[in-house]
């Protein structure tokens, strides 16, 4: 215990050293949280609109308003020619164009059905998914609205109410906060430890280590101590900024959230040990932290869902630690649930960490030899 002391002693004097790194690792959660999450939103409104009602009747104005009054539709323009709703669509200044047909009224006022067409720039795939689905539904409302009051029919033979639990109101903050936060640990815990061994090496340092009885586990746990200590202090601050900035509720219990966390950082320490074992330099050791970094911020499900991942991305993804943490703090910050439903979760990091560290002790040993 006394050698894993003086290694732990030694990493602090390093990064009291190293201030410019050591105001980082607290400005980086700060600076990151508050910037993406205002900048991160997945549900999109107010998309900018063209008209080119050729009814322009009562009908079609009620039409329109169902657009607007809905918050997805922006109308920025009302042209007087296709053409001009081409041209509006192509120069990017709309991003959907809805097109009345000039017996829109008459058709409607008769009972049949009239075709109104919605023209939706698809090149922005994400804006395209909620203007299509948002005109459809509206569509759909209205018609049973028009059916129902010739049919006379007070309710609809349907009636089926959705209750939204654990983010009702869909507010995107809640759901990217805590996974920033992770990102935001696995970051920091890989790069930072991915050069430990390899700047002892370049700076000498690392011969005079291995001449002193310390033997190579001692070595790797004092060195992931100091850091999973700034891991709790980067998460300390990041879980202050979420509460406080985007209301992010902590529903479950904070001390089982701490609990939780640790096997999450001591994986992503583990992972940065052995790519600095791995790594010859330091160059070698940022470019693969990097590119650890990308699939963990693809394939967790930090951005996208791991639902809609073909099979094999799906199954890529759980060798991927920031997959197991993400469900543990939305679990715990959003559904408030505990241990028991994340014990899977939880017995995934472990296994992680032992893996990472045990490859890292074997480098090292083959590497002193």
């Amino acid at each position: 215990m006394s050698r894993i002391a003086a290694i732990v002693k030694k990493e602090f004097i390093q990064m009291r050293r190293d201030r410019m790194t050591l105001g980082l690792i607290f400005m980086i959660p700060l600076v990151q949280l508050l910037l993406f999450g205002y900048a991160i939103q997945t549900e999109v409104k107010h998309i900018p609109t063209a008209i080119y009602d050729q009814s322009l009747s009562q009908p079609s104005r009620d039409l329109l308003n169902a657009f607007t009054a809905s918050g997805y539709f922006s109308i920025i323009d009302s042209v007087d020619s296709y053409e001009r709703i081409t041209m509006c669509i192509d120069s990017g200044k709309a991003k959907v164009g809805i097109v009345i047909p000039p017996d829109f009224a008459r058709t409607v006022n008769r009972g049949e059905s009239s075709v109104v067409q919605v023209i939706v720039d698809a090149s922005d795939n994400m804006v395209a998914n909620q203007a299509i689905a948002t005109a459809n539904a509206i569509g759909l409302l209205k018609s049973q609205q028009l059916i129902s009051r010739k049919l006379s029919i007070d309710n609809p033979p349907y009636d089926i109410r959705v209750r939204p639990w654990y983010n009702p109101d869909g507010i995107t903050a809640f759901y990217m906060v805590p996974a920033i936060l992770g990102i935001i640990v696995t970051m920091t815990m890989v790069i930072i430890t991915s050069v430990a061994i390899v700047r002892e090496r370049e700076r000498g340092t690392l011969e005079q280590l291995v001449v002193t009885p310390i033997k190579p586990y001692e070595l790797m746990i004092g060195k992931i101590i100091p850091y999973i200590l700034l891991g709790y202090l980067q998460i300390t601050v990041a879980l202050i900024v979420g509460t406080v900035f985007f209301k992010v509720p902590i529903r479950g219990s904070l001390l089982e959230l701490y609990a939780l966390t640790l096997f999450f950082i001591t994986a992503s320490l583990g992972l940065g040990l052995m790519i600095s074992n791995l790594a010859q330099n330091q160059m070698q050791a940022f470019q693969m932290s990097f590119f650890v970094m990308l699939p963990s911020i693809l394939l967790s499900g930090f951005l996208f869902p791991r639902d809609a991942m073909p099979k094999i991305i799906y199954y890529i993804s759980n060798i991927i630690p920031l997959t197991y943490y993400l469900d543990i703090i939305r679990g715990i910050m959003l559904k408030g649930i505990g241990f028991s439903y994340l014990a899977g979760q939880v017995t995934c990091l472990l296994l992680f960490s032992i893996l990472f560290l045990t490859v890292s002790i074997l480098k090292f040993k083959k590497r002193i030899a």
